[in-house]
This record gives structure tokens, sequence and C-alpha cells, in this order.
């Protein structure tokens, strides 16, 4: 039944990393799989002869000698457990999109566009890249790449010119992403998961990833792409639609940047604090647009209409639900294999036959290799269920250097292919970026990011 189990998560994600030739959303795939799963786990707990419990982070004495209704109970009490889990990510998820999206509804982002002031490609790449950098440690990778290719669409209107900047700025949002508890789905995972801290990542990571971003971006400038000026006859720079731009904006930053201090102040989940800075946004976001805000008592039939008017409902209106969906089902599909302690084995026999490169003071016994390999499978496959998997492989404490290098490798691997990360499939879907395009102009830049900014990781984790 294992073996079964093991098939269906493969041909599953085969489905997930093939979603563009077979044109089927990846999130399908994600949720069959993780049903088809947990089906099978339920019918055959007989026949399994280990358990993980992921509450207690280790295997159950006698699993075999258990009575069914006891396994059952277990199997009821473990998937509970990862449900709980999985939703505190996706709530998380669900309140930071929802900001992002009462910003934009008041046209918050255009404020961005008046730090565009010169027309020298070479300058418009720092600004861009840097601005990558910092808005994906605050409004995540996948977010701040469709924000900043909407602008760059105004400003550069040569598409060949374009896809240059759309492919540095896929490298700078990752890597940005990657020292932030709230930049990247994989470090918000680890975050989450109580693997690392707010403190710690940004001691073991910023250094590396604003190298992994500007090491790239320093060569790139040297590029015949970005020399000389553009040759658009001014720069646009729209003024805002709202006159309340700019306050929404500092607002909505400001209050996802509350969240982890939230968190350790009160030692409570992220997502209590995410919905408190959500109410607050909504409260000055409705008082702005002079509406009537209700969730209840609304007449049957008006909520289209009322949607029109309430920029939290227009803004929960435009959630991308499919990621949300997708997120569910793969964190899913991975908690079956890991309840079944399939992942706990599997990571035993990497620590085991991976060599260990001289680094067998590091990592809790886990070669640097292993981690490297995992981030270059992220620009291969999604970096999502190699993060959760490494959850279940893996029992490291809270902060060890591992989960670092992990959440380091995961978020800034995937930018060595176009599909290898959200902000690539979203640039690739704005700008219609050809893969092998990306694969033969901007991949080499990313892998050199990527080894330099491991190098400097090598350092920075003696530190602590």
């Amino acid at each position: 039944m294992e073996t079964i189990i093991i098939l269906v998560f493969v041909f599953g994600y085969l489905g997930i990393t093939l979603e563009h030739t077979l044109k089927i959303d990846k999130l399908i795939p994600a949720l069959v799989m993780m049903a088809i799963s947990w089906a099978l786990v339920s019918l055959g707990i007989d026949s399994f002869s280990t358990w993980f419990d992921s509450a207690n982070n280790g295997l159950v004495e006698n699993f075999p000698d258990l009575a069914y209704e006891d396994k059952m109970h277990l199997m009821e009490e473990t998937l509970l457990h990862h449900l709980g889990k999985t939703a505190e990510i996706l709530v998380f998820l669900l309140g930071a999109m929802t900001i992002v999206e009462i910003i934009d509804y008041f046209d918050g982002f255009s404020t961005i566009k008046n730090f565009i002031k010169t027309k020298k490609k070479s300058k418009i790449l720092w600004i861009f890249t840097i601005l990558a950098f910092c808005l994906s440690a605050i409004i995540d990778n996948l977010t701040a790449t469709i924000v900043l290719i909407s602008i760059l669409q105004k400003i550069v209107q040569d598409k060949g010119v374009r896809v240059w900047y759309a492919g540095l700025i896929i490298i700078a949002a990752n890597a940005g992403g990657a020292f932030s508890p709230i930049g990247d789905v994989t470090t918000t995972m680890l975050w989450i998961g109580k693997k690392v801290t707010t403190g710690h990542l940004f001691g073991y990571l910023l250094l590396p990833s604003l190298i992994c971003m500007v090491l790239p971006t320093l060569i790139a400038s040297y590029l015949p792409a970005f020399k000389g000026d553009i040759e658009n006859d001014e720069v646009e720079i729209g003024k805002p639609k709202s006159r309340f731009s700019g306050v929404m904006l500092y607002l909505g930053l400001g209050a996802i940047i509350f969240v982890p201090i939230f968190k350790m102040v009160t030692h409570l989940p992220p997502y209590v604090g995410m919905m408190l800075s959500l109410g607050i946004v909504a409260v000055f976001a409705e008082y702005f647009s002079s509406t009537k805000f209700t969730i209840t008592n609304q007449e049957w039939g008006a909520e289209e209409e009322f949607a029109k008017h309430s920029p939290v409902h227009f803004s929960l209106s435009k959630i991308e639900l499919p990621s949300i969906l997708f997120f569910l089902g793969i964190l899913m599909a991975v908690a079956a294999l890991e309840s079944l302690g399939i992942l706990f084995g599997f990571a035993s026999l990497l620590k085991e036959g991976v060599p260990m490169l001289g680094t067998e003071m590091h990592n809790g016994g886990v070669s640097d290799l292993v981690v490297i390999l995992l981030g270059i499978g992220s620009a291969v496959i999604d970096n999502v269920p190699l993060v959760a998997a490494s959850l279940g492989m893996f029992t490291e404490p809270m902060d060890h250097e591992l989960w670092h290098f992990i959440a380091y490798a995961a978020g800034t691997g995937g930018s060595m292919l176009i599909i290898g990360s959200a902000a690539g499939v979203v640039a690739m879907g704005m700008e219609k970026i050809d893969f092998f395009w990306y694969l033969k102009k901007i991949s080499w830049l990313a892998l050199i990011g990527f080894l330099a900014g491991t190098a400097v990781f090598f350092y920075t984790r003696t530190l602590f």
C-alpha cells in the first residue's frame, strides 16, 4: 500500500510540474493527490508498519500492535493536526493577499513610480532590483513581481528590453523573499512551523540573499541589454487614482511588518497578528471609501453590487484562490507521506548516503550537498512540496542552521529556471517570456547569485 501511495504522489507531482504541457491547473492534481493519498491511508491502516507522530516529532512505538480502532483514532488526530497547521499557513496568506489587494484598490503602488526619475537603463535596473528585493521581503516575492512588472510595462515600452528587466526582477524578488518570514511561502512555512525565528532568519540570510541579488545585477548592468537610455520619449509617471494611495501603501506595508512583532510579543501564531492587521487596514479602507461596512444583513442578491463599492469585499474577490487550494492539496499530500514515516526514512538514507564534503560539524549530520541539491531541485519542481517534505524529513531544533540553509536554497534556487518559482511563473505569463530564452540569458546569472550567496551563508552560519 505504501508503494501505491508513493506512486500516487509521483504521478500527482508530474501533473503539477507539467501543468503548462497538460494545460491543467496544478491545483487539480494537487487536490486529487491529497484526497487519494489519505483515502489509501485510511483503507490500508492495518498494513502499515510505522506511523510518524508529527505532534511529538517521532515514530509511534509498537504501532502494528495497536487495535484497528486505536489506529483509526490516531490517523484522525494526525489528519486534524496537519489540517490545523496547513490552515495556519493558508489563513495567514489570505490575510496578506487581502491587504495587498486593498493597497492596490487605492492604487497605492503607483506611489512607487515616483522613484523612477531616470532614463538610464542600468540605473533603472538597479532601482527595480532593489525595489524587488525590499518589497518581496514585505509583501512576498510573487506580489512584488506582479507590482513591479506592471510598473515596468508603463516605463519600458520595448518588450525586448523589458524581458531582461523581468528576468532580474525574478532573481531579486526571490532573493528578498528568502530572508523574510513573510517574503516567500516556503519561508513562511518554516516560520509558522517553528523551525526559524525572525531574528535568526535575518541574521543568517540577509547577507547571503543580498549577495544573491547584487552580484547578478552588477554583472547584468555591464551587458549590452542595459547599455544606454530607454527609448521612450519620456518616462511615464502617472498620478495616483486616489488621494489616499500613499497613506494606504504605508499603512498596508506597516501592518504586514507588524505581524512578526505581534508574534514575538504575544507568542501567538502569526495568522492571529495578520488578522488583526487586516482588520485595522480594512477599517481605514472602508472609512476612506465612504462606504458602510457590513458582513451580515445584506439583501439577497446585493452582494455583487456591494462588492463594487466595498474595498474589502472587492479585494477578497481578487484573491488568488487557486493558489490557496494548491497549497492545501500539496501540503496535505506531503503530510500523508510524513505520517507513514516515509519521509523520515528517506531523510535517514540521505544522511547516510550523501557525501558530507567535510561538513560533519554543520547541519546536524545533513550534508550541505543535500540542501544545495534541494535548491537546484526547486528550479525544476515546485519548492513548496520540497520544503514541506523537509519539514517531515529532518528533526533538527528551531533555528538550527539547517532550516535557514533550506530557506535560502529553496527560496533562491527557483530563480535558475523561469518555472522554478511563483515569481517566475507569473512573470512568464505577464511578459510571455520564452522558457529557453530565460534558460540561455538569465539562468546563468541566477546560478552565480545562488552559489555566491551559498558561499556567504557558509560564513554567516559560523557567527551564530
